[in-house]
């Protein structure tokens, strides 16, 4: 049994992680030379990690398979509307539940804790569920940190004003401490204080 910064890495939760990761590894698209969903599934856990040292085994299994295999489900297979975006939303979280609690069973974990790392994935008693409340806050971090700047690049200043204000009203103030650390340029700083001004 390996010992990791959240205590006892058992067998079980090595092999999910392993599985979680082959399969993002197949992912086509490719971002610093590595797949896509891979890189991300990191990021995810490491943000998890940063601002919850002690998490649980399925908030950290949740921060690994968040977004597994998402590729499979483009989002131009939906119609270029606002109920196509919606529908292509509702269905990855039923994708990503489905295919994350096949590979747990697969590893042999209890149905107990596939249904909590359902749970998790899905952001259901948000904001009421504290460690929901650490995974939304890392899902915004890694967009602020990682995605924020690209889509900015190829974004006007109103869609990138709202972005920010919509992820800051689901963060705690520990995360919003948090992301304000981080080193964006000029730009982002502007739209970051617009959002946060409220004009």
């Amino acid at each position: 049994m390996a010992i990791g910064k959240t205590g006892p890495v058992n067998e079980l939760f090595a092999a999910a992680i392993r599985r979680f990761d082959e399969e993002n590894c197949r992912d086509p698209n490719r971002e610093n030379g590595q797949p896509r969903e891979r890189l991300y599934a990191e990021r995810l856990t490491n943000w998890v990690r940063k601002l919850c040292p002690t998490a649980s085994e399925p908030l950290r299994l949740a921060a690994r398979c968040q977004h597994i295999c998402r590729w499979e489900s483009p989002r131009e297979n939906y119609p270029a509307t606002r109920a196509g975006y919606l529908k292509w939303r509702a269905d990855l979280k039923k994708f990503h539940a489905e295919k994350s609690s096949q590979i747990l069973r697969e590893v042999g974990y209890d149905e107990a804790t596939l249904h909590r790392v359902q749970a998790l994935n899905l952001k259901q008693n948000f904001p009421a569920d504290p460690e929901v409340r650490v995974l939304e806050d890392a899902l915004c971090l890694v967009f602020l940190e990682f995605q924020f700047t690209p889509l900015a690049a190829k974004s006007d200043d109103e869609k990138m004003v709202n972005a920010v204000r919509k992820s800051w009203e689901k963060m705690t103030e520990a995360a919003r401490a948090e992301a304000l650390k981080l080193p964006f340029g000029e730009r982002e700083k502007m739209l970051i204080a617009r959002a946060l001004s409220g004009k």
